[in-house]
Order: C-alpha cells, then structure tokens, then sequence
C-alpha cells in the first residue's frame, strides 16, 4: 500500500474526505485536528506556540522571506522512518506552509527518494482538480468524483435558491488579514460569487494584497467578512481594534446595517474543497438572510459583529 505523507493541511483534509486516510502517515503541525491526533507531525515551525499580533506575524514572515530564511523544517528522523512513497506540497505560498523546494532539500539524504507532488490551486475550478489529482496519485481515482459532485450539488442549491428569489448580488468585502488589510484573492472571489456576491477589492485567481483604508471607505461594502489566514473567529476578535478604531469605521454601510461577520479562517484561505463549499453556504446565508440560512452545522464557524464606533 502507497504511503503518503502531506505538507498541506488542504490536503490532509481532503484526503480525510475522500476516505483515503489509510495511506496517510505524516502531516505537518497545522492540519486538522483529527489529523494530528491519528498522524505523526512532520513538518515544524519555528513560531509554533508563540502568541504574536497581526502586524508581528506579518513583519516576521516578510523579513524571513527577504532574508532568505526558512520558518519551517522537517523533522528528518520520522520522515526516514515514515519512508514515504509520495509527499504532497504546494508552491502557491512560501510564507503561510512549508514549500516544494525546501521539502526537496529536505528529503535529499532520504534512502528511498520520494515523489513530490505540488497541490497550488489559484481558482475554484483549480481546488476541484486538486481533489482528483491528490486521488488519483493514490490509485483510487474515482472516490474523486464521487466526492466532487456531491459538491457541485451543493454549489447548484445555492445558485438555484438566488436565481428562484431573483437575489440581486451584494457588494461585499472579504478580508484575509487585518494587519495590515489584505483583500481577497485565488478562489474567495469565486466563492463569494457563486454564494451571490461581488467583491470588487478581490484578486480573483490572483494573490491577495494590502488595500489602503481609505480605498475599503469609498467603497462602502453592504458585507464585511473578516477570516484572516490561520485566525479562528476568537482569534480574530482580540484583534478587532485595529478596525474599530480607524477613522471612518462606524459610517461603513456593513456597520450600520450590523452586516459585520467575523469567520473561521479554513472556509476560505485553506484550499480543501469541502471547507469552499461550507465557505459558499455560510457566504450566502450572510450576503442574502431574506431567502438563505446558515446552514446549523456552520453556526459554530462565524459570529456576527455588532459593535459600532462612532468617530
């Protein structure tokens, strides 16, 4: 049986999806929970268990990456004794996960040289691919696309329910990191799409960057999503400030009309196609409460938030 370790936690989740978990044997510290207690970590970083702001992870990674220097390492030792035939990474970020190169340079000295295989999705479509990509290197190819259209299905119930109601699409704006703010990009905008919405600050199929305040201001989103990368919804809460107290705060329209939503990170900048699709039903119940609800098993992934500043 094909042994297979991944350095992406899109991935682990994927292949937890796909029932393929049997040939997983080595993940890295940021995969799902359930990964991590059946799974041995392989891949470390030097941040693990450091309580930093927004702005310190942002300064830290960007003069790590200027600087040439890796923030993550693989514990050799139990990758030799795992003996992988494949490991799955990514090229897509070389600051949020560990990448092809330095995994390459990490398995170098390996007795048995394991094949690397590169999941770096940049649209929605791509993530989908991802799935049957990450299958079929395993040999079990068409749990794939079982798997893909029970998604579709999914995706096909949202975007007949808007067109049923004649929902007209929202103005919105998700962001991925507080700071400083970084819009959306790579597959949210399409999420945001199909859950009907427009985020005309997003990237799509592109990488997400800094957007000046004044720049979300005059663009007065009706919605706000706030998920920055890796935060969790209490997580994000102890960094609210940064936004409540920026001049211009409580005039936004998603202010006042408590059209603020604060969600779970892995519903969106984690590229594993299940979590896209539970990012698309949790969108739409937001952007459209008049003719979608949130789905319950998602009620526990968001909260609203309804504090105002007024300036």
């Amino acid at each position: 049986m094909l042994k297979v370790c991944s350095f992406m936690p899109a991935v682990t989740q994927m292949i937890y999806d796909m029932g393929l978990d049997g040939h997983l044997y080595g993940v890295t510290f940021e995969c799902p929970e359930q990964a991590l207690k059946e799974k041995e970590p392989v891949v470390r970083c030097i941040l693990e268990g450091k309580n930093l702001s927004s702005q310190e992870i942002d300064a830290l990674f960007s003069a790590s990456k200027h600087q040439g220097k890796d923030l993550y390492y693989v514990d050799e030792p139990i990758l030799e004794q795992i003996s992988p035939d494949i490991i799955f990474t990514q090229d897509m970020c070389d600051i949020c996960q560990i990448d092809t190169a330095c995994t390459a340079a990490a398995v170098a000295n390996l007795e048995k040289q394991p094949e690397l295989i590169s999941i770096s999705p940049e649209s929605l479509d791509d993530v989908f691919q991802s799935a049957i990509t990450i299958a079929k290197a395993i040999g079990r190819e068409e749990v794939a696309y079982t798997y893909l259209d029970r998604l579709h299905k999914r995706i096909d119930t949202v975007i007949d329910t808007l067109r049923e109601t004649k929902a007209l699409p929202k103005r919105v704006m998700l962001m991925e990191w507080l700071d400083p703010i970084f819009n959306c990009g790579h597959w949210i905008p399409h999420q945001i799409a199909y859950a009907g919405g427009v985020d005309m600050l997003s990237n799509p199929s592109g990488d997400s960057i800094v957007t000046q305040w004044d720049k979300i201001v005059k663009y007065d989103p009706e919605v706000l999503i706030i998920a920055p990368c890796g935060f969790t919804v209490n997580r994000t809460l102890e960094e609210m400030h940064i936004l409540t107290e920026k001049e211009g705060w409580g005039n936004l329209k998603a202010v006042q009309d408590n059209a603020v939503f604060i969600a779970d990170f892995d519903m969106f900048t984690q590229s594993s196609a299940n979590t896209l699709v539970d990012g698309i039903e949790l969108l739409a119940g937001l952007f459209h409460r008049d003719v979608l609800k949130v789905p319950d098993r998602l009620m526990n992934k968001y909260t609203p938030f309804k504090i105002k500043v007024v300036q």
